[in-house]
């Protein structure tokens, strides 16, 4: 059973995405790490996030041991990221990665921009986690005051309404709801009530 996870920056897929793969014992892929890992080879290498060529051949090169770097959280990662993953070379040297690990035998949960859409279309179940803009931003906001990084709010905001813009506005598998995702917006819910909702929807849908 493949879970498609998609929706915007912290909607509150990436915990969703988590808890669901632990509950039903499946893989989990992070799809955003691959991107922030793109960006970070990039920086890394002093190379500009825009040079589509140096991104393409830092994807196809992408080292799975690399997905644990502590530097790929940091909200800088955040933003590099979402510059090079509205690059196509970018994301179709991504594709077959992304395919691969979903092919698991047992299958796999998966969670990004493009899963339900592009990367898993057949998927038996397919999400899209939201959640208002403000309320991601104080989640973000308290997520980064957490870790020590002392960024105001208004910036946090400012920071999520441009990538939710550049995500939906990009040539390269916007972001959009896959006509047969099931929506759950957190704006309102805690962790755990977004976790029921989900579990009743893969329960009702993927078992079946």
């Amino acid at each position: 059973m493949v879970i498609a996870i998609d929706g915007p920056a912290a909607s509150g897929k990436g915990t969703l995405a988590k808890r669901l793969a632990e509950h039903y014992r499946l893989p989990h892929l992070d799809t955003g790490l691959l991107y922030r890992a793109v960006a970070l080879t990039l920086l890394d290498a002093d190379r500009d996030l825009a040079d589509a060529d140096a991104a393409a051949a830092a994807a196809r090169g992408l080292d799975a041991a690399f997905l644990s770097d502590p530097r790929l959280r940091g909200s800088a990662m955040g933003e590099a990221a979402s510059i090079v993953s509205a690059q196509g070379a970018v994301r179709a040297a991504l594709l077959d990665w992304q395919r691969r690990f979903a092919g698991a035998a047992e299958g796999a949960v998966l969670d990004g921009r493009d899963i339900g859409t592009v990367v898993c279309p057949d998927a038996a179940v397919k999400l899209f986690v939201t959640a208002s803009a403000e309320e991601r931003a104080r989640r973000r906001h308290r997520e980064l005051d957490g870790r020590g990084e002392a960024v105001a709010y208004e910036a946090v905001l400012s920071d999520i309404l441009r990538r939710d813009a550049r995500d939906a506005d990009r040539a390269a598998a916007p972001l959009r709801v896959a006509e047969d995702a099931v929506v759950i917006d957190t704006t309102a819910l805690d962790a755990d009530a977004a976790f029921r909702a989900a579990t009743g929807v893969v329960d009702g849908r993927g078992r079946a």
